[in-house]
C-alpha cells in the first residue's frame, strides 16, 4: 500500500479517475498504484506529482534512493586513481594524456609551472594536437588580480607568484594565436586546479596555506550517469568565463 500516494489524493480531493485521466491510464492502473505500491513510469510520476502538488521524491521515496544509489555507484567508477600529492602523478601519465587527446585539452592553474617543467616541449606538443583539430583552452592567474596576491600571501612566497604567472606564460607565446588556441587570465580564487583531457580530468585541490603540488591529485573519467567529471567541468566554465584573454604580449 502507498499510504503517500493514497492519504494525499485524499486531502487534495483528487479521485481516481481524476488521475487516471491527467496521467492517461486506466483507473485500474492507479488503483495498483495505490494498493500494490507498484511504481508508475516516469512521466506518470511526474503527471501525478504535477496534479497532486506533491514531490515525486515524497510520493515515491524508493525511486529516489535507487536514483542516488546508481549515481553514487557511477561516480565511485569514475575515478580511476588517487595521488597523495601532485608530484606523485606520474610523467608517462601527463604525457599520455596529451599526446592521446583528441577533442579538447583545458588547463585551469595560477602559474602552472611544473606543467611545462614536466613537459618541456609543451608549446610544441600543444600546437601538434592543435593540428589536429583540438581545441586547447589555457587558464592562468592574472598576476595583477587581488586572488594572485591573496593566494602568494597564504602559501608565503613572498611576493613571487606574480612573476611566476609571467614567467610561465613565456612558454606559450608561440601558440596564442593559432587556431584552435584560446589563452585567458582569471581573477578568482584557485580552489582546484584542473587539467582535462577529452574525457579525462586531473584535479589537484587546494588545502589552505599548502602549496599546490603538497596537494592530493584525483583522476577521474567520465562515466555515463557518474556526477564527478561534470563537476568540475563545468568549475573550470564558470571561472573561463571570467577570465580576459591573453594574446602573447607582456602583462
Amino acid at each position: 500500500m502507498n499510504e503517500r500516494l493514497r492519504t494525499v489524493m485524499v486531502r487534495r480531493g483528487v479521485a481516481v479517475e481524476d488521475l487516471a485521466g491527467e496521467c492517461g491510464v486506466d483507473p485500474k492502473t492507479v488503483e495498483r498504484w495505490i494498493t500494490s505500491g507498484r511504481i508508475p513510469h516516469r512521466r506518470h510520476r511526474w503527471a501525478t506529482a504535477r496534479r497532486l502538488g506533491a514531490e515525486e521524491a515524497y510520493l515515491w521515496p524508493d525511486v529516489l534512493a535507487s536514483v542516488t544509489a546508481k549515481r553514487g555507484e557511477a561516480s565511485r567508477a569514475e575515478l580511476i586513481e588517487v595521488f597523495p600529492d601532485r608530484a606523485s602523478v606520474p610523467r608517462e601519465t601527463w604525457l599520455r594524456l596529451l599526446s592521446e587527446a583528441q577533442e579538447r585539452v583545458d588547463v585551469l592553474v595560477f602559474s602552472g609551472t611544473f606543467f611545462a617543467q614536466i613537459q618541456p616541449r609543451v608549446a610544441r606538443m600543444l600546437a601538434d594536437r592543435l593540428s589536429t583539430g583540438v581545441q586547447v583552452r589555457l587558464c592562468f592567474g592574472d598576476p595583477n588580480s587581488d586572488a594572485v596576491t591573496v593566494r602568494d600571501r597564504e602559501e608565503g612566497l613572498g611576493g613571487t607568484l606574480a612573476a611566476k604567472i609571467r614567467a610561465s606564460l613565456t612558454y606559450y607565446r608561440e601558440i596564442a594565436g593559432m587556431d584552435g588556441c584560446e589563452i585567458r587570465l582569471h581573477p578568482t580564487t584557485l580552489y582546484n586546479s584542473l587539467f582535462r583531457y577529452d574525457d579525462e580530468i586531473l584535479t589537484n585541490p587546494h588545502a589552505y596555506g599548502e602549496a599546490a603540488s603538497a596537494n592530493p591529485t584525483f583522476h577521474l573519467r567520465k562515466v555515463d550517469g557518474g556526477s564527478l567529471f561534470d563537476h568540475y567541468v563545468s568549475s573550470f566554465e564558470r571561472v573561463w568565463a571570467t577570465a580576459m584573454p591573453w594574446l602573447g604580449t607582456e602583462v
